[in-house]
């Protein structure tokens, strides 16, 4: 391998790891932003940026179907369902006193152990093994997915659109009940 390919290799690398560390820092900042807001609306978009800096990181990992469905699901569809619920329960838009828990240094210790529980078990699992983010091995598995999706599992899909059109439906019903 000459040396200008090599130098090549590394500022990719350099620079896939500058931007996976960049998505991951503004997820965590807005995931923190999340759950510390008084204001429902707000965070529920600050859920919407940690949702798309996940869909990021999928395509970083090469799933760029899971970052599509990500996306659509998620974002497109969970979200906007999310603020249907706030918008429809005609909750108090703004600043609430009474939605903090009165002590959050439990909740603190909760997450600070899961984090420690996780830790251990991905070193545990993976030790020191480096991954090749460089790899030839990689699988584009996007059209198998798709074609399971559209063929094999096309009953079942459209019933879940049928399912949550539903839904939908009868949200609107009972919100213009008065």
């Amino acid at each position: 391998m000459s040396q200008l390919a090599m130098l090549a290799a590394e500022t990719q690398e350099i620079a896939t790891n500058f931007f996976f560390y960049t998505i991951a820092i503004v997820s965590v900042l807005s995931a923190l932003k999340m759950v510390t807001t008084d204001n429902v609306v707000h965070s529920a978009l600050w859920l919407l940026i940690v949702l798309a800096s996940v869909a990021a990181v999928y395509v970083f990992l090469g799933a760029e179907f899971a970052a599509a469905t990500q996306i659509l699901v998620y974002i497109g569809a969970i979200l906007v369902l999310l603020l249907f619920g706030v918008m429809l329960t005609r909750a108090q838009i703004g600043h609430e006193d009474d939605l903090n828990h009165p002590q959050p240094m439990q909740g603190l210790m909760v997450a600070v152990i899961l984090f420690a529980t996780m830790v251990y078990a991905l070193a545990d699992a993976f030790g020191t093994t480096r991954l090749d983010a460089l790899s030839e091995q990689r699988v584009e598995r996007t059209d198998a997915v798709a074609d399971a999706i559209f063929s094999t599992y096309i009953v079942p899909f459209e019933a879940i659109s049928v399912l949550l059109l539903a839904a939908l439906i009868g949200a609107i019903v009972v919100a213009r009940r008065d």
